[in-house]
């Protein structure tokens, strides 16, 4: 009988053989001995990089060409901030009469560049699809006295800048926020609505308190240090200067796993090939730039513990209210789960703050679009390569159509084009869709709390009170002992700063290391991932890690356990005032009275609306109705709404054209039957043989994208019959018959005296660049005007509102 005898494996051969196992030893120790030199060598240049970078007049690690356009410190309130024209690199052709795109950099910690880090990223997409590039970046040191609003100010400035070059392009620039720079660009955008394009935030915080359980810690830290009284003792300090290593420690300890030990491991381990991956990326991470005492003061005051921004609560020093609801041009919020530094509840809970429904959103006339990422982390969002591919390629090719929005609540999703049925009607790699939603389905990625928000309201009286004791008694003794001098030892002296200084050629003990890695890499004798000793290597850094995963876990639950239970406390909650009066934690806009009166105001002014106009707006409400009907909308739609310009309106600018079809898609969406039923009075007093150039206009724009659906084909139909009753000396029976037709008639019926059916070209039905969705062509929810109304229980309501408004 025979028996299958078991052959060893490559990892179990050496310990069954004494020699193999003393060679695999012995290459192993050399390959760790020759690998930890080359580490070394790698650090000394990170350390020498780090040198020659802080010591730069401008440091940034843009990596593109620029010319600086403006430059803050010339402004009559000066701030270390400049505007930057981007130089198209060799082979990207610029159009200038296209949208400009203008990208602000977040100054939290790091140096500027981090937008246009590399050729994927957000200055790169906007490149290659032929839009002028702008980047705002900054100095690594505050001008005296500079504060917040002065650097709001001095974007403002930039934006106009930017926009008297374009002279010749009616469309507002799109500016994209990264982290801290959104909510800069968002208190600009409420200060100066007039100015600005649609608007990318990316991983921006807007609302503070926000986050769920069990993540995002980071937002305990205040509570958990008495408040902000700590931030002035620094810049105390500091000498009126507060050092951005602080704050990028702060990052770093919510990973410490991440941060001690796996970032050097992963280049220690692949010493090879990691190192030019590891150096780039640590010149920025370095790069450690310094705030002004009252910048970091106010930031943490009003948002971080106040979250004062989304609640409308901020004043300039001039008397102007920062309220998020004066924006007018649409936003974008792009963030991810994955994000433990702004987690989607941070980045999307100002609009729940603002608003009660989706009825307050529409008559502050926003537009507010949300994509929440997966998996990718804070910097991925706007440095990952393949996000840059994906998202922002994606948001960069739709502005226009974003920009065409109607007012309203809207989520995106993107799919692959090779993926879905329709993939012959897309022009790109990717589909960005826009599905409507609702306040309520936003909260629950959300996920608020009323109780955390009494917790945090009390953080910040006890934030104030300490403040105000810190001010009282030690301030005054640490501003006599700090000097510039000593300020400046404390920012070298600083852990993140020093650990770049030790290991660099400054220090004499590294002098050898050059010559002895040259020596190394010209006989390098790596091992493979097969030799056993390598594999219990990297079996002992996967332990590390995991056991700093979990000291981390630990460390965050109980902080989160150790803030519910202090600030939890009635009688703390009562002691400073909370509890007195009964009033809410914190103000919200969206349920005052006086914002219910607006909406109530706003709905009776688009009623007047719906029978303003001409043949203009009868044409363009027609081609919106007929091309609506899918649950979701994408491009495509505003593809066909463009090239529809040409024959509609050829005399219209593209800016009033998409004035002129975003109002329309407004109509539309607050009463479907009564925009429909005006459209003969927008006809009144037109000729019969105009009427009918209009119809006939409508069915060329129609024709070019294919045939349509049964359910766009009955709407067609209606539109038809409402044209027609528009028509001088149309009978009676006529009328009667065309005004009680339904959506859901026969294809094929008629009225008398309306046009014959439209004859389509081949051609006509080949164009795919302007086909319908496929969801439209499965039928749809009917009263969704192309872009889904998501709050349709309320409509009639919102009728009856309209007509019979309440006296303010």
């Amino acid at each position: 009988m025979n028996f299958p005898i078991p052959v060893p494996s490559a990892a179990t051969l050496p310990l069954m053989d004494p020699f193999g196992f003393a060679r695999s030893a012995f290459d192993y120790w050399r390959d760790a001995v020759e690998r930890s030199v080359l580490f070394m060598d790698v650090m000394r240049h990170r350390g020498n990089q780090y040198l020659e970078h802080i010591e730069k007049t401008k440091p940034s690690v843009l990596g593109f060409e620029t010319e600086v356009l403006m430059d803050g410190r010339e402004l009559p309130r000066p701030v270390n901030y400049e505007l930057m024209r981007v130089l198209p690199p060799a082979g990207i052709e610029i159009d200038p009469q296209r949208r400009p795109f203008v990208v602000v950099d977040p100054r939290a910690g790091h140096g500027p560049g981090i937008g246009g880090f590399k050729p994927d990223s957000e200055i790169g997409v906007a490149l290659r699809a032929g839009h002028p590039c702008y980047f705002v970046g900054f100095l690594p040191y505050p001008e005296p006295g500079q504060t917040v609003e002065d650097v709001v100010e001095a974007e403002v400035a930039f934006l106009r800048c930017v926009i008297e070059r374009h002279p010749k392009t009616a469309e507002k620039p799109m500016v994209v926020g990264n982290c801290q720079a959104g909510w800069q660009i968002m208190m600009a955008a409420a200060l100066e609505p007039d100015l600005f394009g649609p608007i990318l935030i990316a991983g921006s915080p807007l609302s503070y308190w926000a986050g769920e359980r069990g993540k995002a810690p980071m937002r305990y830290t205040g509570g958990l240090s008495g408040g902000s009284w700590m931030t002035a003792l620094l810049s105390d300090m500091g000498n009126g200067l507060f050092d951005g290593a602080w704050l990028v420690q702060n990052f770093e300890n919510l990973n410490p796993a991440n941060t001690w030990w796996t970032k050097q491991y992963r280049v220690f381990a692949n010493v090879d090939t990691e190192a030019v991956r590891y150096l780039e990326f640590e010149r920025w991470w370095g790069g450690h730039v310094v705030l002004g005492g009252q910048e970091i003061q106010y930031i943490v005051d009003n948002l971080f513990i106040g979250n004062r921004l989304s609640t409308a609560q901020l004043m300039t020093s001039d008397g102007r209210r920062i309220d998020l609801r004066n924006v007018r041009s649409p936003v974008v919020v792009f963030c991810s789960r994955g994000d433990d530094i702004t987690p989607p509840p941070q980045a999307l809970g100002w609009v729940r703050d603002l608003y009660e429904g989706v009825d307050g959103i529409i008559a502050n006339e926003q537009t507010i679009v949300y994509c929440v990422h997966d998996s990718t982390g804070h910097l991925g969002i706007f440095v990952s390569g393949s996000v840059s591919r994906k998202e922002h390629t994606e948001f960069t090719a739709n502005m226009d159509y974003i920009d065409v929005l109607p007012p309203g609540l809207y989520e995106t999703s993107i799919s692959r084009a090779d993926e879905r049925a329709d993939a012959g009607l897309i022009e790109r790699e990717y589909l960005l869709e826009f599905t409507p939603r609702t306040v309520a389905e936003l909260d629950r990625e959300i996920g608020h709390r009323p109780d955390d928000e009494a917790r945090f309201a009390t953080v910040a009286r006890i934030s104030e009170i300490n403040l105000g004791l810190y001010r009282l008694f030690l301030q005054p003794w640490v501003r006599a002992l700090s000097t510039p001098e000593s300020a400046k030892w404390m920012r070298r002296m600083h852990p993140n700063r020093l650990g770049y200084r030790l290991l660099s050629d400054r220090n004499p003990l590294t002098l050898s290391l050059p010559a002895l890695a040259e020596k190394v890499r010209s006989d390098r004798h790596p091992v493979g991932e097969d030799n056993v000793f390598r594999r219990a290597e990297t079996l002992v850094s996967e332990q590390i890690a995991r056991g700093l995963d979990t000291w981390r876990d630990l460390r965050d639950k109980a902080s989160e356990q150790l803030f519910l239970s202090i600030y939890g406390q009635p009688l703390l909650q009562v002691l400073v005032g909370l509890r007195a009066d009964g009033q809410a934690h914190r103000r919200r806009p969206g349920t005052e009275l006086e914002h219910r009166r607006f909406i109530q105001r706003r709905q009776a002014e688009l009623h007047a609306r719906v029978a303003a106009g001409g043949s203009h707006e009868a044409k363009m409400r027609s081609i919106i109705y007929v091309l609506g009907g899918a649950p979701a909308t994408d491009e495509r739609n505003f593809k066909r709404m463009r090239a529809s310009r040409a024959e509609l309106e050829p005399s219209l600018k593209l800016a009033d054209f998409k004035h002129l079809l975003r109002e329309q898609f407004f109509i539309l969406k607050h009463d479907r039957e009564e925009a429909l039923e005006a459209i003969p009075t927008l006809l009144k007093g037109q000729s019969a043989a105009d009427i009918d150039g209009h119809l006939t206009q409508i069915e060329h724009v129609l024709a070019a994208s294919g045939d349509l659906s049964a359910h766009a084909a009955d709407r067609f139909k209606r539109i038809k019959s409402l044209f027609h009753r528009a028509r001088p000396n149309a009978t009676a029976v006529a009328q009667t018959s065309a005004g009680a037709a339904p959506e859901s008639s026969p294809v094929g019926a008629t009225e008398p005296g309306s046009p014959a059916p439209i004859a389509r070209t081949a051609e006509a039905q080949q164009t795919v660049t302007s086909g319908l969705p496929a969801a439209e062509a499965q039928g749809a929810q009917d009263g969704d005007i192309g872009l889904p109304d998501g709050d349709k229980p309320a409509a009639a309501s919102r009728r009856r509102a309209a007509r019979k408004p309440r006296n303010a």
